[in-house]
């Protein structure tokens, strides 16, 4: 059975070679990139599985290369884990926030880069499954395929975050969830989120939703349900 595709991305040659043996060891189809024009060429030609990408790249970097393929439609839902310097926490905050599914630091093990890889191939192929059905509830028609969301008919353009948590409530309607639940199942366990952060991403999920916002209810002192 084939395994999957793999892009590589990062413009130093001997961390390019190293990801790329220890990829090709395991089986994996690996294409390589040593800038983010390359990285964004092949990934809308070849369309892989998944995108190990360094943030600091020369012309466009890492993060706009990441901003670039989450804005295009055939290219959103191919996962990324990215490579940083410890000294890129701030990158790393914005790589999350544009749909980023992981990170690794510089200097890294190539087994727990693997290690990463493998768990965010799974955990891909663990959420086409379980969210593969259409969701109609209310107003609002949920298309996890597409990760297209309308009111009354109308589209409605959610980031990437917004879109797992507003599909994350509405299979659970009635069903409170806490901030770390949430957390967990729409970016993994690996992360270190605030609650406000939370916060900040349904108060941005409400106001895109209008009128429909309304049902994502607060629970005081717990986190969040959608209204039955």
């Amino acid at each position: 059975m084939p395994k999957e595709r793999i892009l590589v991305v990062d413009d130093e040659e001997d961390i390019l070679e190293l990801v790329r043996f220890n990829l090709l060891r395991e089986g994996y189809d690996v294409r390589a990139a040593d800038s983010g024009e390359k990285a964004v060429d092949l990934t809308q030609k070849e369309l892989p599985h998944l995108i190990i990408l360094d943030l600091m790249l020369p012309g466009i970097d890492g993060l706009e290369v990441t901003r670039i393929l989450k804005s295009n439609s055939e290219t959103r839902q191919i996962p990324i884990v990215m490579l940083t310097a410890k000294g890129e926490e701030p990158d790393v905050v914005a790589g999350l926030e544009l749909g980023a599914d992981d990170y690794v630091t510089k200097p890294f093990s190539p087994r727990i880069l693997l290690a990463r890889v493998r768990a965010v191939l799974r955990r891909k192929q663990e959420e086409a499954q379980e969210t593969s059905d259409v969701v109609k509830i209310r107003n609002l028609l949920i298309h996890p395929g597409r990760r297209e969301v309308l009111v009354d008919g109308k589209t409605v353009p959610l980031t990437f975050t917004e879109f797992g948590i507003l599909n994350y409530l509405v299979r659970r309607p009635g069903w409170v969830f806490t901030r770390s639940q949430i957390v967990d199942t729409v970016r993994g366990t690996d992360y270190f989120v605030t609650d406000r952060s939370v916060d900040v991403q349904i108060a941005g999920l409400r106001k895109k939703l209008g009128p429909s916002g309304r049902f994502i209810e607060t629970v005081r002192g717990v986190g969040y349900r959608f209204k039955e």
